[in-house]
Order: structure tokens, then sequence, then C-alpha cells
């Protein structure tokens, strides 16, 4: 069977109620970036695979990218009773708990945090800051379909505490990795 089905060739697609929308209405723009941050985050599984380092981290991240993939069918499904009924897993509080956990825990090995740092560092690092922007980004075109539908706060709060965990994730490879972060001030100049 081919992976192409030409109807969307219009500019159009189903969702899972059966409605057909534009592929640029608010609701597949949330799925779009929920999409790009799940392949953004599997750019960082692959490259902390070839380190060879951080194994509870890469699943941890790879049980992520399936996350992302609940909030996209809840997403799609809006309209329809799939999530009521249970046809969809759905991500709740302990799911941002947990982040919450991990969060606390790698912040507590770590030197504190006195200014403000430059994305970078290691590679991983590097995309695991540019998974944070795209999650940011993400979070607020959520917060736009939601003021057109209804959507449930715990969605709200896990991509806020996703990009937070991101952001502590990154400084914590650095960290292991012995990767001096470029502080700055302020008034934006490199802190030496």
């Amino acid at each position: 069977m081919p992976i192409y089905t030409k109807s969307g060739d219009a500019g159009t697609t189903v969702l899972l109620s059966g409605e057909r929308v534009t592929k640029d209405c608010i609701l597949l723009q949330v799925v779009g970036e929920i999409d790009e941050l799940n392949s953004s985050l599997g750019i960082v599984v692959t490259e902390l695979k070839t380190l060879n380092k951080f194994f509870q981290l890469t699943k941890f991240l790879q049980q992520t990218q399936c996350n992302l993939f609940k909030v996209g069918s809840e997403i799609t499904s809006l309209q329809t009773n799939l999530a009521e009924e249970g046809q969809i897993k759905l991500i709740g509080i302990l799911h941002v708990q947990t982040l919450e956990k991990i969060m606390d825990r790698l912040n507590d090995l770590m030197p504190l945090l006195q200014n403000f740092i430059l994305s970078g560092g290691s590679r991983a690092a590097a995309y695991l800051h540019r998974s944070r922007t795209i999650c940011r980004r993400t979070e607020r075109v959520l917060v736009k379909l939601g003021k057109e539908k209804e959507l449930r706060p715990e969605l709200y709060m896990y991509f806020n505490r996703l990009s937070d965990f991101l952001f502590t994730v990154a400084r914590w490879i650095n960290w292991r990795l012995g990767v001096e972060e470029v502080k700055i001030d302020g008034k934006q100049r490199i802190v030496e």
C-alpha cells in the first residue's frame, strides 16, 4: 500500500472526527509543532546514542517522544469522544510531576545557575536547547488553539514543564561532559 493518498492534494485533510479541514488551521499547526518537537528530540536521542552514555536519559526522551504522539492524538480527536471513552491515552499531572522530580534531582547535582547562559556547549546540549525553543513555540500555538477549543490544563502544564526540563537536561549534559557554559550578564556581555 502506498504512503500517499492524494486526498490532501488540494490543501485539506481529514481529522479523526471525519471533518475535513484546511492544512493551515490552528489545530493542524499545533499538531505540526508537536511533530517538529518530536523530530527534534529524535536528533537528541541519536546524538546521545553516539556518545554511548546517558542511557536512562535516552530512554526517557524516547518515552517523551511517545508522549508527544499521545498529545497529538488528543489534539486531533478534539471533535470526537475518543479521549473520553479511553481510546486515547492522555498526558496528565503525573507526567508533569515526573519532569519536575527529574529536574530537581539534576539541579541538586549541578552548580547553581547565577547567570543567563548561551545555548550551546556540547552538540547534544545544543540540540536540546533547539528542542526547548521548539517546545516553547508549540506551547504558544497551543495557547492560541485554547482560545478556540477547550483544552485540558494538563496540556499547558506539560509543555511548560517540558521546556524547563529540556533546558535543565542541556545544562546537566554539559556539566557531565565537562563543557563549560558560556555565561552572560544582564547587559548581554560574556562573563569571564
